[in-house]
């Protein structure tokens, strides 16, 4: 601890990424990076932007890339808000609309970012158990709260909410905010953008790291009633009015454009998910249903850690979480066709 930090830094448990190894012939399924690369417009968007004007601020408004999203969900644009990643999306809604005098409401297994930006603004916040199933029970999260958050499909889990279960917590917290965080909703989960134009209390927070394949870009965004987006932007503009530079927002409206790659490498990575979940079944894992790009699995017979370390061994990289309730799963991303395969070669090896 250092004499000239602040106060609130030494009381900080950042969260923790998974790791990014640097290791040949490396199998790397620990990050839920999409498998598939970018859109060719999207590549040829970025060689076109990389020119001269890069030594001009970018649009602090990031208003081509509102209208594109608006108009691809049906919106208008004082209806979304973009950031980098969803990550800075999320940290300032968290400032900006989820601190109050009554806790945050969010799942006991979830997102392990939140607890730490509610560590950080000073929020207080409550967990809601899972059922012994892993599923969020709208019913759990009825009384008095601040406000709401979670993932949908929830992560580490892949499970996912039915929209129906969403109304029903905005139903029964018209004076909460409830942020819905759907990072990997585009692999088979229902969107509840669909109900922003009926809800004022309704955040959706999305991003093009997953289904777009531009982690490297970090682009965020949020649907949401005007008067939720204008709290957004009031605190962006305090701390940051150029968040996206010019190459992301050249790049995610590209990807916007190019419907049939994206329905493309979505179907792809759905359909190994599919394959995956199955092979791990026959293996004797016992597979969560998950509707995002990953699957949550355990072994009755074999220690989550142990796997980990043998599949680490062999080349393969995925995610084990020593955390309760799920210290025994290991969260697979889904890798294209060979890698799922090296994966289950490497699994069938440790199992025998």
């Amino acid at each position: 601890m250092s004499r000239f930090w602040s106060t609130i830094v030494s009381e900080l448990t950042p969260y923790i990424p998974g790791e990014q190894p640097k290791l040949p012939d490396l199998v790397k399924l620990n990050t839920n990076e999409n498998p598939y690369g970018p859109s060719p417009q999207v590549l040829a968007a970025l060689h076109e932007a990389a020119n001269d004007s890069l030594r001009l601020y970018p649009d602090p408004s990031a208003s081509e890339l509102k209208q594109t999203l608006a108009d691809y969900h049906g919106l208008n644009s004082a209806q979304v808000f973009v950031g980098n990643g969803s990550d800075e999306v999320l940290a300032l809604a968290f400032m900006a609309l989820l601190k109050h005098d009554a806790p945050l409401l969010f799942p006991d297994i979830s997102y392990s970012f939140y607890p730490v930006y509610c560590k950080l603004y000073g929020i207080d916040y409550r967990t809601v158990a899972l059922d012994d199933a892993m599923r969020i029970r709208p019913e759990d999260y009825q009384g008095p709260c601040g406000a709401i958050i979670f993932p949908n499909p929830n992560a580490p889990t892949g499970v996912d909410l039915p929209l129906a279960g969403v109304e029903a917590m905005l139903r029964d917290h018209p004076d909460a905010v409830v942020v819905v965080d759907e990072a990997y909703v585009d692999f088979g989960g229902e969107s509840a953008v669909a109900l922003v134009e009926r809800y004022p209390n309704l955040l959706v927070v999305q991003t093009f790291s997953k289904s777009r394949s531009l982690a490297g870009l970090r682009v965020g965004c949020a649907f949401g009633h005007a008067d939720l987006i204008e709290a957004l932007e009031r605190v962006k503009n305090s701390f940051n009015s150029y968040p996206l530079d010019r190459l992301a927002l050249a790049g995610a409206v590209a990807s916007l454009h190019d419907e049939a790659y994206f329905q493309q490498t979505r179907q792809a990575v759905i359909a190994s998910r599919e394959q995956l979940a199955a092979d791990l079944t026959e293996l004797g894992f016992e597979v969560l249903p998950s509707v995002a790009n990953f699957v949550f699995a355990r072994h009755p017979q074999h220690d989550a850690a142990q796997l980990a370390a043998g599949l680490r061994a062999r080349c393969v990289i995925v995610r084990h979480f020593n955390a309760p309730r799920i210290s025994q799963y290991l969260r697979i991303s889904i890798g294209n066709v060979g890698e799922c395969a090296a994966l289950m070669a490497a699994l069938r090896e440790l199992l025998s």
